[in-house]
C-alpha cells in the first residue's frame, strides 16, 4: 500500500470535518459573514451541506487504512476526486471573477491540492509494477 494514501485520507477527513462542523452548527453566522441571505431555507441548505461534509469525513476516516488506488476502493477515490475537483473549479472561477479574499484563496489552494492528489490516487495503481 502506498503510505501517502493514509495521510491523504486523514487530511481529507480533517478538512471535511472542519467544514462540516462549521456549516452544521453555525449556518446563519456563516451566511451573515459572507453576505448570504438570512432565513430558514438558506440556513437549511448550508446545514445540509454540513451533513454531507460530516458524512464524507466519516467515510474518509474509516477508509484511511484501506488499499486505495486503481481498482481498490475506487468508489471512495472517485467520490473524493469529483468532490475536490468540482469545488476547486468553482473556487478557481470565483477567484478569476475577482473574489480574492484570503479564505477563498486558501480554500481554492487546499481543494486544488486534494483534487490533484485524489486524481493521482484514483487513476494510478497502488501496487508496484512488478507485483
Amino acid at each position: 500500500m502506498k503510505l501517502y494514501t493514509k495521510a491523504l485520507m486523514t487530511g481529507a477527513a480533517a478538512v471535511m470535518l472542519s467544514a462540516g462542523l462549521v456549516t452544521t452548527f453555525a449556518p446563519q453566522e456563516l451566511l451573515a459573514r459572507y453576505g448570504g441571505p438570512p432565513g430558514a431555507i438558506p440556513g437549511l441548505v448550508v446545514q445540509a451541506a454540513g451533513a454531507l461534509y460530516l458524512g464524507f469525513a466519516m467515510l474518509n476516516w474509516m477508509a484511511k487504512d484501506n488499499l486505495i488506488g486503481g481498482i481498490y476502493s475506487r468508489p471512495v477515490a472517485m467520490g473524493n476526486f469529483l468532490h475536490f475537483f468540482a469545488l476547486a473549479a468553482a473556487l478557481a472561477k470565483a477567484v478569476a471573477g475577482g473574489h480574492t479574499e484570503t479564505p477563498i484563496l486558501a480554500a481554492a489552494a487546499i481543494y486544488l491540492v486534494f483534487a490533484v492528489w485524489f486524481g493521482l490516487v484514483a487513476f494510478t495503481s497502488p501496487l508496484p509494477k512488478n507485483a
